[in-house]
């Protein structure tokens, strides 16, 4: 969606993806380390806030990201509205940093904003600015040579080539790494979207970590 489309419809007082959070969103939640103080959990890639505010109710520390300020807006309100804190970043994907050290990396459907010439850098810094024993959930739009390019695929995203997610986290413990090719009507188009989603955990050097139990269908 090219930035003043996506700031026209999230200037809207509904919300455009609604509020309820994705379900990579509940098992991202799941893999977070059960640390005190309350574990810090960045989104990037944060839109409206749907996500970034679900991960704030479950008592974690929450950086929303996003280049739309609208979309920022949106998810402080979202935020009061559910009676949570977020802290809120706006911020291109290719040049973000981190504001400290991160427990959970969270992206869902933002990381093609990253141009490749800046996948290596970024990512690294990603890696860098994550704690020991953290954990990245990333999601990837990638090319497939049976889906054919979104109606609404725009000059500022750039596919991942298969496997190329993946290869950015050598060294670490891969949790969970899926292909998916999925139906989506956005844009008020069908079509379909092929991706790639990969659940990496950062070395650590202890012996092993305790984790969140997974966020219960009830509670979705």
């Amino acid at each position: 969606m090219e930035f003043d489309e996506r700031e026209r419809r999230y200037g809207r007082e509904e919300y455009y993806w609604g509020t309820t959070p994705n379900d990579l969103a509940h098992e991202a939640a799941g893999y977070v380390p059960d640390r005190s103080p309350a574990p810090t959990v960045v989104d990037v890639g944060a839109g409206e806030g749907r996500d970034a505010v679900f991960f704030a109710e479950q008592g974690f520390e929450v950086y929303a990201t996003d280049v739309s300020p609208n979309g920022l807006a949106k998810a402080d309100r979202l935020a009061e509205e559910r009676g949570v804190s977020i802290r809120t970043l706006e911020a291109d994907a290719n040049d973000l940093t981190l504001p400290e050290p991160v427990d959970l990396l969270y992206s869902c459907g933002a990381v093609q904003y990253v141009r490749p010439e800046n996948r290596t850098e970024q990512f690294a810094h990603f890696r860098d600015a994550t704690r020991p024993g953290g954990v990245h959930v990333v999601f990837a739009f990638v090319d497939h040579p049976d889906v054919p390019t979104p109606p609404d695929w725009t000059d500022e995203e750039r596919f991942y080539q298969p496997g190329e997610l993946r290869s950015y986290y050598d060294g670490w413990k891969i949790l969970d790494e899926r292909e998916l090719v999925f139906e989506d009507d956005s844009d008020d188009t069908p079509h379909e979207h092929a991706a790639e989603i990969v659940v990496a955990e950062k070395p650590t050097t202890r012996a092993h970590r305790r984790v969140r139990e997974p966020v219960s269908d009830t509670a979705r």
